[in-house]
Formats: C-alpha cells, sequence, structure tokens
C-alpha cells in the first residue's frame, strides 16, 4: 500500500509541475535545478521515512515518474530514450536521499 501511495503522488507531483509550468519536459525549465527538483529531492525524502521497507525505491520512483507524465503531455518522441537515461542519472541523487531517510528513521524513531 506504501508503495502505491509514493507511485500515486510521485505521479501527482510532476503533474502538478507539468500543469503549473506547463512545461512539456520539466527538466528544460530554468527552474528546474533551484526549485523542481531540490522540491523532488524533499519529497523523495519524505517518502523514503515513510517506507518501511525498501526506502530506496522511493527516490527511484519520484525522479522515474517524469517519464510517464512527459508522455501524455509531449507523448513519445526519438529523445524520449535520452529523458529516460537522464530521469535515471538524476535519480541516483533521489535514491541516496531516501534510503538514508529510511535508515534514519528506522534507527531514531523505530529501533
Amino acid at each position: 500500500m506504501a508503495f502505491t501511495a509514493t507511485c500515486v503522488v510521485s505521479l501527482l507531483f510532476w503533474t502538478v509541475v507539468s500543469l503549473i509550468t506547463a512545461a512539456k519536459e520539466p527538466w528544460d525549465l530554468a527552474i528546474y535545478w533551484t526549485i523542481i527538483y531540490p522540491a523532488a529531492l524533499a519529497l523523495s525524502v519524505m517518502l523514503g521515512a515513510m517506507l518501511k521497507s525498501a526506502q530506496w525505491s522511493a527516490g527511484a520512483v519520484v525522479m522515474l515518474a517524469q517519464i510517464p507524465v512527459i508522455l501524455v503531455t509531449s507523448g513519445a518522441s526519438p529523445l524520449l530514450g535520452v529523458g529516460i537515461l537522464y530521469a535515471a542519472f538524476l535519480s541516483i541523487p533521489a535514491i541516496t536521499l531516501s534510503w538514508l531517510a529510511g535508515r534514519l528513521r528506522q534507527a531514531y524513531i523505530n529501533p
């Protein structure tokens, strides 16, 4: 159930980003690195802290949830493969942070 909620929240996050910014690809925005990506990392931390197992997966889900939203807003393009690789690369810090948040929660809240 928690993993499903992580997927839904992640898709909702990127849908809201897409609707607010009217961008077909979030990483093309000027505010991506200053606002959107840090917000996605923060979301990864929060979701990773909530998962009881496989906390690292929250970071992967949050960052890779960009892909289905891009497919819906702009459709498949020849550069979609590059976008998937880009999202996967950007998920590495998110995976690390969500795993760390989950481990800290286990260590300090549920010893």
